[in-house]
């Protein structure tokens, strides 16, 4: 029913905001890999909450637990479950929002499509969830790491009007942790940060762009036609909270360009075939060429705003609304390495699908 994710490296996640804790199953990844909390728990740590001034300020260890899949530190090709408990759900202040729909937020939506809806926090709405996909994408990427070398990573570029620079050859995470909004460009970092803090301020929110990125996948990766590459990659990016665009490679931009300027030129050297550039983004035909893959995911600002808004109630009753609890002014810092978590997610459910196919 919509929470499960990939094929051969299926995923399926479960949990509510404010429920007693969060989790993910992840079924299909190869046996004898070495694996422990320890593998999964730094990415955790990046996409939790209170971690700094900019974020929501909810107090959540985020410690994760392995309860199957694994024995002596190595997984077994069994599914693997993993979970967090919530420790700081403070329902009560959701109490309103128990018979009013916030504005923009999946209140009603959900309301209208089930006949019922976890008030408390949003429920499945929440970001929270995204704690299942961090997870397991860390298991992906291990895997990505060990067996083919490749190298996911995302970065904040753009805060509302303020655009950072981001050159996907060459940022390095480094450069992305250097600072709490997780932009490489420290100069545009710094604006951005004074600019979600007046926001936090006034209790409004911003959005932004995050980018993605893997350098080194193989060429050769991807399913004709209908599961091209960049089309899960999309389906995988627009399935997170809060985002609402997405584009690979030049994207949109590419529309100014004629076909002359916008291809790739192809170039062989010492056996192997490259691109002298890179507007298609590392895929061409929905299949990976062998270049840096890059893409774009536009987040809009969140939802829940500390400031009174017209809305409707349960009894579709005209009322107002002014939403309290812990939120982030802007998801982009956190977003990250969800970003990073999905995008390892499809690469190794394509790795599995190319290997069963093609070798």
């Amino acid at each position: 029913m919509g929470n499960t994710f990939g094929h051969l490296f299926r995923v399926t996640t479960w949990g509510e905001s404010h429920g007693g804790g969060v989790g993910v199953v992840v079924d299909g990844c190869p046996p004898r890999m070495a694996l422990t909390e320890a593998d999964i728990q730094p990415e955790l740590d990046r996409r939790r909450p209170g971690q700094s001034r900019i974020v929501s300020p909810r107090k959540e260890s985020d410690r994760v637990e392995i309860l199957s899949g694994t024995f002596e530190g190595k997984t077994l090709g069994t599914p693997i479950s993993m979970w967090v408990r919530n420790e700081d759900a403070r329902p009560q202040a959701y109490a309103e929002m128990a018979t009013k729909f916030r504005p923009s937020h999946a209140d009603y939506s959900y309301q209208a499509k089930f006949g019922i809806r976890n008030w408390q926090g949003g429920g499945r709405t929440s970001a929270r969830e995204t704690i299942g996909r961090v997870a397991a994408g860390a298991v992906a990427r291990k895997i990505l790491r060990a067996r083919h070398g490749i190298e996911v990573l995302a970065c904040v570029q753009q805060v509302q009007r303020i655009v950072g620079s981001v050159d996907p050859e060459t940022v390095k995470l480094q450069d992305v942790e250097a600072n709490m909004v997780r932009c490489p460009d420290p100069i545009a970092a710094q604006k951005m940060i004074r600019l979600i803090e007046r926001m936090r301020r006034a209790g409004d929110t911003v959005g932004g762009v995050v980018v993605g990125l893997a350098r080194g996948v193989p060429p050769g990766w991807g399913e004709p036609v209908f599961d091209r590459l960049e089309a899960d990659l999309a389906k995988a990016m627009l399935s997170l909270p809060a985002s609402k665009g997405f584009d690979v490679g030049s994207g949109f931009g590419g529309i100014l360009l004629t076909g002359t300027r916008h291809n790739d030129p192809f170039r062989a050297k010492r056996g192997k075939i490259y691109t002298t550039s890179n507007r298609s983004g590392g895929i061409q035909g929905g299949i990976s060429n062998g270049q840096t893959i890059y893409f774009r995911v536009a987040f809009k600002p969140v939802a829940t705003v500390m400031v009174e808004q017209e809305t409707v109630d349960v009894e579709f009753r005209n009322a107002t609304l002014r939403a309290r609890g812990r939120h982030d002014p802007c998801v982009l810092p956190r977003a990250v390495p969800i970003v990073e978590a999905m995008t390892a997610l499809v690469l190794v459910d394509h790795a599995l699908r190319h290997k069963a196919q093609c070798e």
